[in-house]
């Protein structure tokens, strides 16, 4: 048995070593600056970084703006999340549905966006959005409604950006969900439509509670990756109109390296890792108590 454990931690000693050394050691010394009064001054000499304890974080719950910043990202990950993940497990009963031999072209598709560069696309999307030469704005017009200023309102700034997150990064969960559709036994269906089940409810009482793991996989990955915004803003509208676009990262991008106020920006991050902390670990407890997992 000693043997076996040894056997173990050897080979999981070098992914443990990795772990470590880029996650738990950036951690701690990013929680180590955010109590410092590191900035440029810091950066041209050393001697001139102060330890100020928790002033750092004092000051960021006394900012407006990233209580905006925050207001703004959870009304990303609220609104983007569940639209995602629908649109992933919409998809991805489609083509596990039978679509015959282009099953496989949909779902090249369906994930290319997923590949493709984050700016770029980005860039294409802001023209695609433009009032007056945006191919959307082109559409609505000619089945007579109104162009719609995308990226210059701050009413339809984040709904536009949420469009562009979602379409970017479905394809990702839309392929970890139909693996899990497929790993479904077909018995249970047929068992359910002889019981008389209809299609919502062979759904709600075979499908869901089948893809239970996987759909709190996909939940955690989604709200991580959705409090992380930042590279959409910043390419498509600079954090405006109003700064109604503003999010955590971008406001702790600012603080960073435009205002050098490192010290400063560290705590907005270590801020941010503790609430996508409390957020992993509340969907953990419901999904447990839901037999999820």
């Amino acid at each position: 048995m000693r043997s076996r454990s040894l056997a173990g931690w050897v080979f999981a000693g070098p992914a443990l070593i990795m772990l470590g050394l880029f996650f738990f050691v950036p951690v701690l010394l990013a929680f180590a600056l955010s109590l410092t009064n590191f900035d440029l001054y810091s950066l041209a000499d050393f001697g001139n970084t102060r330890f100020v304890g928790f002033a750092n974080y004092a000051e960021l719950v006394r900012t407006p703006l990233f209580w905006n910043a925050l207001g703004n990202t959870f009304y990303f990950v609220i609104a983007g999340v569940p639209l995602s993940i629908g649109l992933s497990l919409g998809a991805a009963m489609l083509l596990n549905g039978g679509i015959g031999r282009l099953a496989g072209t949909f779902r090249t598709a369906l994930f290319a966006p997923v590949v493709t560069t984050l700016v770029a696309v980005a860039v294409i999307w802001r023209y695609l959005l433009h009032t007056r030469y945006g191919m959307i704005n082109y559409g609505l017009e000619a089945i007579g409604l109104d162009p719609v200023d995308w990226l210059g309102d701050p009413r339809s700034a984040m709904p536009a950006i949420i469009l562009f997150a979602v379409w970017k990064n479905f394809g990702y969960n839309m392929v970890i969900l139909l693996a899990g559709l497929q790993t479904i036994p077909t018995d249970l269906y047929e068992a359910a439509r002889i019981d008389g089940a209809n299609g919502w409810q062979r759904f709600v009482h075979v499908t869901l509670p089948a893809l239970g793991p996987m759909l709190l996989l996909v939940g955690v990955l989604t709200i991580a990756g959705y409090f992380q915004l930042f590279a959409e803003p910043y390419v498509m509208t600079q954090g405006g109109p109003t700064e109604s676009t503003v999010s955590v990262l971008y406001f702790m991008y600012d603080q960073g390296f435009k205002w050098w106020n490192l010290g400063f920006a560290s705590a907005v991050a270590f801020a941010l890792f503790l609430i996508m902390i409390v957020f992993t670990l509340v969907q953990y407890r419901i999904a447990r108590a839901r037999g999820m997992v």
